[in-house]
């Protein structure tokens, strides 16, 4: 917590940065933070652990495969997902990853970029791949429940009204930014929950956790691009030569799809170069933990 207030008042952000926020590397690299770990407390959940780093909590769960998420052993060192390869996308503005069920804000200007977690559609109600922008900006926003969700809750027994008005009772939370995609539908908000971040929840739009959007909202901009993505599987070639493997889940669509969990031809065309075995990458697309695995060593690669 400490980087993040001095990030804050050494780049004079005028709200609470809650985001994890790196430079852009100017070397050639794309991975960005490192991993850290976490002493288990009594008494402690996934859940408790996920938001006091604000990661993911399918992420932070991936991480630490055979974990319990609710008693996890007092004194159990978890992995926390902190680092992360970019996206192999243009870096700037918004770029969501549903693979790993991240945000990504790029500010060029300033060689930055700031990382969120986020919830998004569940199966069913699948948040689609994307290149739109922000077409609106709505504090306190009401919210409008379309046919389909009324008839979810009334199948339910709860009657939901035609318009739920901003307040604690309404799911959109403080803060909401439509998208101009389609009929414009589709928005990326807080909530008034206190779980859902790091799942596949929503019924399509992108959830955040309300410090997240708090701060994220009074940052962008109307116009701003956002480009939704589903990369399950990312490589970096670092500059010493090393190289690095982060695979996700795949997500499961409504029709039952996913995408194809393989090596990617790149890095097979350059262990292939090189004869170097690719079993650790092999085994990484396996695991599907979330963070970056080396795949070869510095040493390695330059040889």
């Amino acid at each position: 917590m400490l980087r993040k207030t001095l990030i804050a008042a050494c780049l004079g952000f005028s709200h609470w940065l809650s985001a994890a926020t790196y430079s852009l590397p100017t070397d050639g690299s794309n991975m960005v933070g490192t991993l850290q770990y976490h002493s288990v407390v009594a008494g402690e959940t996934m859940s408790d652990i996920a938001k006091q780093y604000d990661v993911g909590f399918l992420s932070l769960m991936a991480a630490n495969k055979g974990v319990d998420p609710f008693l996890p052993q007092e004194g159990y060192v978890l992995t926390i997902p902190s680092q992360a390869i970019l996206p192999h996308v243009d870096y700037k503005g918004i770029v969501i990853n549903l693979a790993e069920l991240r945000l990504y804000y790029f500010e060029p200007d300033k060689n930055l970029v700031h990382i969120f977690p986020v919830g998004i559609g569940r199966i069913g109600q699948d948040t689609p791949e994307m290149t739109t922008k922000i077409s609106q900006l709505r504090e306190a926003p009401t919210w409008t429940p379309p046919a389909s969700i009324r008839k979810e809750y009334l199948a339910k027994g709860v009657e939901l009204p035609p318009v739920v008005p901003a307040g604690p009772e309404n799911p959109l939370g403080d803060y909401a930014m439509r998208l101009a995609y389609g009929t414009g539908s589709y928005l990326i908000h807080g909530t008034n929950k206190d779980f859902g971040i790091g799942l596949r929840v929503s019924a399509g739009c992108i959830r955040m956790d309300p410090k997240d959007i708090d701060w994220l909202f009074h940052e962008v901009k109307v116009g701003l691009q956002v480009r939704i993505i589903d990369e399950p599987i990312k490589i970096a070639l670092e500059p010493d030569r090393s190289v690095f493997i982060e695979a996700h889940e795949p997500l499961t669509r409504s029709d039952g799809t996913k995408k194809e969990m393989i090596i990617p031809q790149e890095l097979t065309w350059w262990l292939d170069e090189y004869g170097i075995n690719d079993r650790i990458a092999r085994a990484a697309v396996l695991a599907q933990n979330g963070v970056p695995i080396e795949v070869v060593p510095a040493m390695k690669g330059l040889e």
